[in-house]
């Protein structure tokens, strides 16, 4: 359903229009009308307003031993539609950002490959090149709120994600250019930033989907993102997604068996675990209002959220404004796409009633997003990664907003 601008809207939240005096005319004029701005050379690489200057990535000093392996967060509950701007996606290191310059820069292919190759990357952006949009999520994202209600908004709660486009070259064609013997069955991606960070990646996979990129949402990749060159391993979990790649190596089996099986295992209650969970399932939350952006006034609301899926696409969301003892569809709008972030609304009135804000992801295969009661009951409490469970948020009459848990 389309929105609609009602009466009570165009009037305001009285339901009559508002009468202001008329003042001097420095106060009706504001001083950005009276005055000459700033020319188109002061500012050679654009910046968001100064009036934006709280948007920024943010990180949890607590979380990790140093800055250099650690996390910040996308400030999810600033942001709308479904790209994420590239200064405000977030950055999981393991050795600190590498500083890498490009024309010294060089991707290896080998292993049980034909032939083995080097590749600069002036012949890299000499090859076919795609575009795709795909969503990067940490498996550690919610990872804190396994236990309970833990951290109080969307940044922190969910902020280990962004949805962008990368330009750059399928791996296929890669590949398929080094010749891959028979039998080859893994790919060893390494990174070439302090910790050498490397995983290994099922050949299937590698050459299904993946890409190496070296460009995003139109620009160069960012230092934090891995430039001059990353791994895209879409709908997976993020730690597989190289950055600053230097090496593929193909072999037959994964590198490493033992320390791999702890960087894709999930612990269960029973003292068993979930290996190679690479794939992130569908899952959701409701951006605004949240916890860091509380509803101003009462009236109209437009309740705003993003859903996502590692298995196919968002088919539909639902949205509870009560903890989920009723639900209603919400209207998805903007680009739908496969491994990709979507943006769902509804749109309704807010009068200083409680809420307690849910929302449901349902994707293409059927799959439809858990309580974190129903993930709890077959996962238990040992593990932090994988967490998909359905987030609330409490309203309060005075329109401010808590992490809180139902049931």
């Amino acid at each position: 359903m389309s929105p609609r601008l009602s009466r009570r809207l165009m009037l305001g939240a009285g339901g009559a229009a508002a009468v202001r005096p008329v003042a001097a005319e420095d106060d009706v004029i504001p001083e950005w009308s009276r005055t000459l701005g700033e020319g188109v050379d002061q500012h050679p690489y654009g910046k968001p307003s100064i009036h934006e200057k709280a948007v920024i990535r943010r990180d949890v000093g607590w979380l990790t031993a140093s800055p250099q392996s650690s996390v910040n967060f996308t400030p999810l509950h600033a942001l709308d539609g479904i790209i994420t701007p590239n200064g405000l996606c977030f950055e999981r290191h393991h050795g600190g950002m590498a500083d890498i310059d490009p024309a010294r820069h060089r991707l290896m292919i080998h292993g049980m490959v034909e032939r083995p190759v080097v590749l600069t990357m002036a012949e890299l952006k000499r090859l076919p090149r795609v575009n795709r949009i795909y969503f990067l999520e940490c498996a550690a994202n919610s990872g804190m709120e396994w236990r309970g209600a833990q951290l109080n908004g969307v940044q922190f709660t969910h902020g280990m994600i962004h949805n962008v486009m990368y330009t750059g070259v399928t791996l296929r064609t890669l590949l398929d250019a080094a010749g891959v013997k028979p039998g080859a069955a893994w790919m060893l991606a390494e990174g070439a930033d302090a910790a050498g960070m490397d995983r290994s990646i099922p050949l299937g996979k590698a050459l299904d989907d993946c890409m190496v990129a070296f460009a995003q949402n139109g620009e160069a990749l960012r230092p934090e993102q891995g430039y001059p060159l990353r791994l895209v391993v879409p709908g997976w979990q993020g730690n597989m997604w190289v950055k600053w790649l230097r090496r593929l190596k193909i072999g037959d089996a994964p590198w490493h068996t033992r320390e791999e099986t702890s960087k894709y295992t999930d612990l269960l209650a029973d003292g068993r675990a979930r290996r190679f969970t690479w794939v992130m399932d569908a899952k959701s939350v409701i951006t605004a209002p949240s916890p860091q952006a509380p509803v101003v006034g009462h009236g109209p609301l437009v309740i705003s959220g993003i859903a996502w899926s590692g298995r196919g696409t968002i088919s539909r969301v639902d949205v509870s404004l009560d903890g989920g003892r009723n639900w209603r569809e919400a209207r998805l709008d903007g680009p739908v796409l496969p491994l990709s972030m979507t943006r769902f609304y509804v749109d309704t009135e807010w009068h200083g009633q409680e809420m307690l804000l849910q929302s449901r992801a349902h994707d293409s295969t059927g799959y439809v997003q858990p309580t974190k009661a129903e993930l709890r009951k077959i996962r238990g409490l040992n593990s932090i990664y994988h967490n998909n469970g359905i987030q609330t948020w409490l309203i309060r009459p005075n329109g401010e907003s808590e992490n809180v848990e139902v049931g």
